[in-house]
Parts: C-alpha cells; structure tokens; sequence
C-alpha cells in the first residue's frame, strides 16, 4: 500500500487523540480534533463500536505506524527485528521506531512534524556525523551527531520550527544546541521517552498471532 497523502487530521480523528501530525496546527485552536472529535465520515458522529481483542490491537498497531510515519511492511520488519533480540519485544520495537533519523530531526526541533522531518531528510539537508544522509530510517547511534546541513541554516521552514521547539521539551537521550543547529544522541531511547499514549504489547499480541 502507497504511503497515504490525505488530509492528516482525519487519521487523528480516527483515532480519537491528537498524533501530532500537522505541527503548529495540533497546538492551536485550529486542531480539528479539539472541534470535531469523532471519527471522519457520513457515520463518524454516529456512537464509535466497542472494540474488543483483534479490534484494540489493530487499531494500536494503526496508531503507531501513523504517529511514526511507517508503512505496513517496514513496521512489520521492526517488528521482526525485535523479536529476534533479547528481552521485551515491544520495547525493543519502540526503540528502533524512536531511533529513525526523521523522528530524531524531529524531537531535535529542526521539524514541526514527522513528516516535516522526513522530507528535510529525503531533500538533503540533514548530516550525520559531518556527512550527509538522506535515509529518514536511518537508524541513529550513541554518540552521532544530528546537524542541519551549512547550506541549510537559513531554511524559513527550519528556522521556523526552531523557535516553536523552544517552548517544547526535549528527550533525555538527546541533546540540541539550537545555535549551531546540531544535537547529539546521548543514550538509547528509552520505553518512557515514547511521547505518546502506546501499548505495545497489543501490537506483539497482533503479530504473534
């Protein structure tokens, strides 16, 4: 399946939550969700069904992919990578989701938005350790360090994302340095550095079927 290209509020509505997904907008009052949370369509107003086993854990599955911008067959290879590896599978999967260098262009504040991060990698602006990369799964390391490319320092969209990061946190296992538009990985992820409401082992439950 094609990466999807509508309207991105309507998977946040579909989900019920905000998936911070459009940047600036999910924060303001503009945020669809904050309006009209209940699921898109001619039926979305009607009462949402109650979701019960597979139901709960395919739609967390749907979440996480979203949130993170993966498509079904890279998620299912995470999934399968960490399954593979010693101790909690869904930690482990977690990881690598938070690790993927658009996710980290993101936290860093270079972005507004995953996708935002995503398309600043793909259009070479983001360098790993001095050398360009413009893989967004790329998968980051302790000690690499995260900069915005030298042609790209004066980029409106970057420059813009910076100053709405400054009123935003920042992991623990990452640390910026907004003047020189770097950061450094400092530690792996951590389970509780997932921003969002996610439980994972229903997506292990889902796949171990």
């Amino acid at each position: 399946m094609a990466r999807y290209t509508g309207p991105v509020c309507r998977l946040c509505r579909r989900e019920g939550m905000k998936l911070f997904l459009k940047g600036e907008k999910c924060f303001s009052s503009k945020c669809p969700v904050e309006k009209r949370n209940f699921a898109p369509g001619q039926h979305g107003k009607d009462r949402r069904p109650k979701l019960v086993g597979y139901g709960l854990q395919l739609r967390e599955k749907q979440k996480t992919r979203r949130v993170y911008g993966v498509l079904e067959r890279q998620f299912r290879g995470y999934f399968e990578r960490a399954s593979r590896r010693a101790g909690v599978t869904g930690e482990h999967l977690l990881r690598q989701l938070e690790a993927r260098l658009d996710n980290v262009v993101y936290r860093l504040g270079f972005a507004t938005s995953r996708a935002q991060a995503r398309q600043l990698v793909r259009h070479g602006h983001i360098t790993v350790n001095g050398r360009k990369v413009n893989i967004p799964s790329y998968q980051v390391a302790v000690g690499e360090t995260i900069a915005v490319r030298e042609g790209s320092r004066q980029n409106p969209a970057i420059l813009s994302a910076l100053e709405f990061a400054s009123h935003q946190g920042l992991p623990a296992w990452l640390e910026v340095s907004r003047e020189q538009l770097s950061g450094r990985v400092l530690s792996v992820p951590k389970r509780e550095d997932a921003s969002l409401p996610i439980q994972e082992q229903m997506i292990v439950e889902l796949y171990s079927k």
